[in-house]
Order: C-alpha cells, then structure tokens, then sequence
C-alpha cells in the first residue's frame, strides 16, 4: 500500500459554502493560487451547475491552475456532469466528483426513493462522467450512517463502473474514531474491487472528532483526506488541512506515511483564507491560532530557555510564521522591500511592487516604522484592490462632539475619475462616515455584520475593518485597513460599493444577453 496521502483540499467548495458572502472569481483564484502553493494535490473548486458565478470561477482556476488537479462536484445527474465537464474542460487535468446518499434516511426521507434506485443512479452517473475523464470521484453521501451491507454493495459497483476514487464521507459528523475506522477496515475486507480505487475521506467536525476519524481512517487504509484550509465548512465546519499536514508529518515515525505538503506556506494561506473569508482564526487553533506557539507559564518559559523542544513539537519557522519581524522606515529603498518579501514567502508575481511600495511609504510617513506584518498587510490590500475600482476614497474628515453624541463626517470620493462631496451626520464617526459614503454612491445598504480587529502589535497597529453588507438580498464583504480605525471603516464600505457595483454591472449583461437571445428566437 502506498505510503503517500493524497490531500484533497475543497475550501473552494466545502468551505465557500459556510460564507456570510460569496467570493469573488478573483478571490477564489488567489485562495486557488495559494493552494497550488501550498501542494495540494488536488482542489475542489466548485458546483459549477449551481450558478453562473459558480461555473466562471471553475473554469477559471481550471484555466489556471498547472500544478494540482482541478475538481468540481455534480450530483449524480446528467446535466450535473455536463456542467462540471464543460466548466472543466478548459484544464490540463481535471477530476469530476459525483456523489449521492446512501444511509437509510437521506434515501428515503431526502431522496425518497429505494437503495436499488439509488444504486442505479451512483451506477449510471460514474458511468457518464467516464465519458469526460478517467479521473472519476464518487460519494456515499452520510456513509457514517449507511447500513455496512449497503455501503460495501455501494463500494464495489462504483468501482466496477468506473470511479477511481471512492469516498467515505462522515457526513453529519456522527461517528467516532474506533467506529469510522472500522468502518474502512471492513470496506477493505469485504469489497472485492477495492484495491482498483483510492478511499477517501471526507470528515466534519459536529462533535470535534473530524481529524480523530480522518488519521484513524488512513491508519486502516484510506489514502485520500479531503479537508480545508483553517477547517472552515458546512456548521462547525471540515476537517482541518493544517492540523492533518502537521500530524502526518510530526508524527511520520508512528504513521508512516507522507504528504506532499509544503509546510512552510501554511501560515500564509491561512491568514489568506482567513482575511478573504472573512472568518477569523480562533487564538487557541491547533497550529496557526495566535497562541499555538506562545508560552505564558513560567515553567514552560523557563524548559524552553534550556531547549526549544521541552514544550514544542514542531517550530513555528516550519509553518513559515517568521519570529524575526524586521522593521522599515521610509529611508528603505525598493529592494529592501523586495527582500522582506522574499523572506516571507512571496513572489514577484503576488503583489505590483509599484502600488506596494506607494503604499509602504505612505505608511511609513505615518507610524514612522514599518514592520513584516505591515507590509504583509499592505501586501493583501493591494492584492484586494481594484485596479479599475468605480469608487475610490479620496478624502475623510470626521468631526465628533462626545457629549452630544453626534458627529459628522466630510467624503470626498472619485468617482470614475470624478471627484464627488457629501456631507452626513451620525450617531458616531463611522455611522456619520457611512451615511456620507451612502449619498455620495447612491446605495443604501444594510451593515449586518462589524468586526474592528488589528495587524499587527502595539499602540501603532494597523486597524482592520471587517464587514458584511446585505444590498437588494445579496450579503458582500468589505475589507479596510489603515492606521485610523475610521479610515478602515469607510475604505471596508468603499470596498462594499465597488463589489455592488460590479455584481450591478454582470447583472445588466446577463439581462441584455437574454433579451437578444430572446429577439432571435422571435
């Protein structure tokens, strides 16, 4: 048996899922981008047949992508394959991942139908989609809850009929270690076919036991874990792909297999992920949670004086979380920038060193020194921007009177090249900055969610806004960072209005291309 773990990431599919917004297509291409880097082996990256948006994202990374398989999910229905397969064509390489429910209560309550139905129809789909690739994928939706006779049946017609890869999917997250892992040594003793196929496992984490039952289940034979980055997903989310990369290799003498992933680009596509996603990291994460690596108790600092590894099994350096924040000024030139980014991890083609370096020096005028973690920031609100953004914040003066608990607030934004004033009063600075921003852009949006967070450390932290606006039913998320806590806010809401106007724009063509459609019908 091979000792090398395929690692099936599907934070583009899985993990999108749980979003308060969706992604952008180009910010799915960075988080696609990232986990190229990373060294995944292969990345779900969508449902193309759910929508539009979705299908242009597939095909997208799909157009993208040279190093790790593309992968998009289709139900076990024809025109499921279809979409997957022409969204997936434009690839070097592809895989399509069909699935349906197999335990007793999703085939009668959700599908209402017989298992020898649903038989035929996982039969019929792998079938079809062997039509596109012989890189078919197939799941036993809620197989932690499938009978084991049927599931074993399930199994080994999927394999005869073609799929390659066959996955063990723990739904609901119901099952435990000792009883999902008997489950895959029972596959393995009693399906016949089953050394033509990789089993996989697609675990999530209701009761915390996700990881637990993913490396139970490679310990029985399963040599594909599907999981996301930072463990986001479907309620309380997927197993972790950080948490699993790590164990196999801290523990790879217990274990006794591999991965292929590049260890040090985990800290980075975690706070990628992270920030596009808009879900924070907890600080007590396993692995790249802000505490993973500090030391409070004076025992533990003191073993770690004498020797590193008293209470550390692995170092943050293997993770690429740098402990060495080097700090600039506005004396440093290009290529000490450059530098600093190299060290971090990135490349030329991550960022436009122009606007990075503008940015730098704007900030460095501000707090004086510029530290890993600024530039680090500056990096990612480059990479966020809008290279041909309809709105873009010019100007911002606030004016407050504390006791009256009224403030007001001054915009001055460009918009399409046009400078454009309004002025507004609120109940405080941002409530008056965004009443301004509101008449200046003409929408009216609803702020459901705020989150003022900081990057970085000290008094002269950067201040980052997170929200989440809900515009004509659609949620966007918007993201500013600056030095003042009310700039972040307004550039967040800036952000907002330029997605809109976007989501605005694909909407008109969208209706302008059925109404042509329709006149060349009539």
């Amino acid at each position: 048996m091979s000792d090398r773990v395929i690692i099936f990431d599907t934070t583009l599919r899985d993990g999108e899922q749980a979003l308060a917004a969706s992604l952008t297509v180009k910010e799915k291409l960075q988080i696609a981008l990232a986990l190229e880097r990373l060294g995944v082996d292969v990345m779900e990256v969508g449902f193309p047949v759910s929508s539009p948006g979705d299908f242009e994202s597939v095909q997208t990374i799909a157009r993208t992508i040279k190093q790790s398989r593309v992968c998009a999910l289709a139900r076990a229905l024809e025109k499921d394959i279809d979409a997957a397969a022409q969204a997936l064509s434009v690839a070097e390489q592809f895989r399509i991942h069909t699935f349906i429910s197999t335990s007793t209560i999703h085939v009668e309550s959700k599908l209402k139908r017989s298992f020898e139905q649903v038989l035929d129809m996982a039969v019929g789909a792998v079938k079809y989609a062997r039509r596109f690739t012989d890189d078919v994928e197939f799941s036993c939706e809620d197989a932690g809850r499938t009978p084991i006779d049927n599931l074993c049946r399930m199994v080994e017609a999927a394999i005869a009929a073609g799929a390659r890869t066959i996955n063990i999917p723990d739904t609901v997250g119901y099952t435990v270690p000792s009883e999902f892992g008997g489950i895959i040594r029972t596959l393995f003793n009693r399906v016949p076919n089953i050394d033509q196929a990789i089993i996989s496992v697609h675990c999530h984490d209701d009761l915390g036991m996700s990881v637990a039952n993913s490396i139970t289940a490679v310990e029985q034979g399963a040599r594909q874990i599907e999981c996301t980055v930072n463990g986001i997903g479907e309620r309380a989310g997927n197993c972790s792909l950080e948490e699993i990369a790590m164990i196999l290799a801290t523990r790879k003498s217990l274990l006794g297999v591999e991965t292929g992933i590049r260890a040090k680009e985990i800290h980075r596509t975690s706070n990628l992920v992270s920030q596009l996603c808009n879900m924070p990291v907890q600080a007590n994460k396993a692995i790249v949670g802000a505490n993973a690596f500090t030391h409070s108790s004076g025992i533990h600092q003191d073993g770690m004086l004498k020797a590193q590894n008293t209470y550390e099994i692995m170092t943050p350096e293997s993770i690429g979380l740098n402990r060495n924040n080097l700090n600039m000024t506005s004396r440093s030139g290009r290529h000490v920038i450059k530098h600093r980014m190299e060290e971090m991890g990135y490349s030329e083609r991550d960022y436009d060193m122009d606007l990075l370096y503008q940015a730098f020096l704007k900030l460095a005028d501000k707090k004086g020194q510029v530290f890993d973690y600024d530039l680090e920031a500056l990096a990612f609100m480059e990479a966020q921007a809008e290279t041909d953004a309809h709105y873009q914040l010019q100007q911002l003066v606030v004016q407050s009177d504390s006791t009256e608990g009224v403030a007001t607030a001054t915009v001055r934004i460009a918009i399409d090249g046009e400078s454009k004033t309004e002025a507004a009063t609120g109940n405080g600075p941002v409530d008056a900055a965004y009443n301004a921003i509101a008449r200046a852009t003409a929408h009216k949006v609803n702020i459901s969610s705020y989150k003022l967070g900081a990057k970085g450390e000290g008094q002269n932290a950067l201040g980052q806004v997170d929200i989440t606006a809900n515009y004509h039913g659609q949620n966007f998320h918007g993201l500013g960072l600056a030095t003042d806590v009310v700039e972040a806010s307004a550039q967040a809401l800036v952000h907002v209005m330029n997605l809109i106007r976007r989501a605005d724009r694909v909407a008109d063509c969208k209706q302008r291309m059925q109404q042509s459609k329709e006149l060349g019908s009539v």
